[in-house]
């Protein structure tokens, strides 16, 4: 195994290859689609290219993401690569001036930041720009597109699950990114390249050495069965105005130790802000939390794949079959939670077993944690964080249990510096401990960890 100074990440061998590929087109100083399948660690490949670059003394790198992943990306660089300086160029504190933007080997951006700042960030000739999600600029037209296509740049890659959304021509404009004339201009591709089966069939050859495409079944003789994908979160800025103004309210009613009853409306507003008072019409709006759940559920989708999404609150429910089949019209989504009689629960089940295309079930990890046996998904997402982790761990079970031929990934969302993240530590303490001494518990939560979440604040 070829170790790569300053990376602390075990990579599997198909991200081993992978890494390589990465390396050679940027020893070449080209470009590539990096498309692997969600749940296949494209984030670590990137980051090990991140880390042999800033070994061989070139930078900087800009890595721009939707602005719900740039916290997560900020986290997964300070795991990996803890030696490489990172800077979130984002929000009101955001460098004003090139010279503290040179000073980083990643800077981390959103796409709406990156249009908005495009005149800072033109003026530095990046070494690599990584498009997360690339399919952000699968429409040629849009003005992110351009502002993305025209930044200065030895390297280019694009980081997408879906390299082909709908169209043919999706692929075009990734291609334009990556390997600008590969496919020769607009015009030209969509007169030679339709949208059938044989299209696609003469485009592969010419595709295929700047794509790397695995899928889970390609390499799931080299993953774990069960692929766990913390997911970390930073709060809008009127998110996390609204749950400061919470926070502050619950501390002047209850106090530092008021018990789980002062956290439970904090709770709810990580969950959604409507479950404590008004909020926009589109339930995505300002909500990171919500917004990555429907990215999630995009890319699972398009592989015709089903998902299992846990939610302690029933109102989190009734928005998501409101909203869902709006979104996805052609999915299967039904829920389970106390409102559905254990009599019926099995039946939703079937359905969804017999539906032929993809979907997801709504479920309360209490009313649906334990019992079922629901092997047609082999994607989990919990949207917010129990404290009592053998809750979550019964959850995850419905779909990660005998019968399940394919690996499962697990996604857990949580905001940062909320009391979400502070469920998530209590949760890995009590783990670790109960993995260290078979003594178990019952899930009760320490008094300082109720004090330390009312401490905290998406603010500071």
């Amino acid at each position: 195994m070829v170790t790569i100074p300053g990376f602390s990440g075990t990579l599997y061998p198909y991200q081993t290859a992978g890494v390589a590929f990465l390396s050679l087109v940027a020893e070449q100083g080209v470009g590539c689609i990096l498309g692997d399948e969600m749940g296949l660690g494209k984030t670590a490949q990137v980051i090990a290219l991140l880390q042999i670059e800033k070994n061989a003394g070139r930078g900087p790198a800009l890595v721009v993401a939707p602005a719900t992943l740039l916290e997560n990306w900020a986290r997964e660089l300070a795991f990996f690569a803890p030696t490489v300086g990172i800077l979130i160029h984002a929000g009101a504190e955001r460098a004003g001036v090139t010279a503290r933007l040179r000073g980083a080997d990643v800077v981390l951006v959103s796409y709406d930041t990156a249009v908005r700042d495009e005149e800072i960030l033109n003026q530095i000739g990046w070494n690599i720009i990584a498009l997360d999600e690339a399919q952000a600029i699968k429409n040629p037209d849009a003005q992110r597109t351009a502002t993305v296509k025209r930044l200065p740049r030895r390297v280019s890659i694009a980081i997408t699950g879906t390299p082909l959304e709908n169209h043919i021509d999706d692929l075009w404009s990734l291609a334009d990114f990556v390997m600008p004339g590969l496919l020769g201009d607009r015009g030209e591709f969509v007169s030679r390249f339709g949208n059938q089966l044989e299209d696609a069939a003469r485009l592969a050859p010419i595709v295929a050495p700047m794509l790397l495409r695995r899928k889970v079944a390609d390499v799931a003789q080299d993953l774990p069965e069960r692929i766990e994908v913390p997911q970390a979160l930073q709060m809008s800025e009127p998110l996390a105005n609204a749950y400061e103004a919470l926070r502050k309210q619950t501390l002047a009613e209850f106090g530092a130790a008021g018990g789980l009853v002062s956290l439970s409306r904090l709770r709810m507003l990580c969950a959604h802000p409507s479950l404590v008072g008004g909020w926009h019409a589109d339930p995505s709006s300002e909500m990171p939390k919500y917004e990555r759940t429907v990215e999630l559920l995009d890319e699972i989708f398009s592989g015709n794949e089903k998902a299992l999404i846990f939610s302690t609150y029933h109102a989190i429910v009734d928005i998501f079959m409101s909203d869902m089949p709006r979104r996805f019209p052609n999915g299967f989504f039904e829920y389970i939670d106390g409102r559905v009689e254990g009599a019926a629960r099995q039946s939703v089940v079937d359905r969804f077993f017999e539906h032929k295309g993809y979907g997801a079930l709504f479920l309360n990890p209490k009313a649906a944690g334990s019992g079922l046996n629901i092997t047609a998904a082999n994607h989990v997402i919990h949207y917010n964080p129990e404290w009592n982790p053998a809750l979550t761990a019964q959850a995850s079970a419905r779909s990660y249990r005998r019968k399940q031929s394919r690996p499962v990934t697990i996604y857990h969302l949580f905001y940062v510096h909320t009391v979400e993240e502070v469920i998530r530590n209590a949760a890995a303490f009590k783990e670790a401990l109960a993995g260290e001494a078979v003594t178990g518990h019952d899930g009760n939560i320490d008094p300082m960890a109720i004090a330390q979440a009312l401490r905290v604040s998406p603010l500071a």
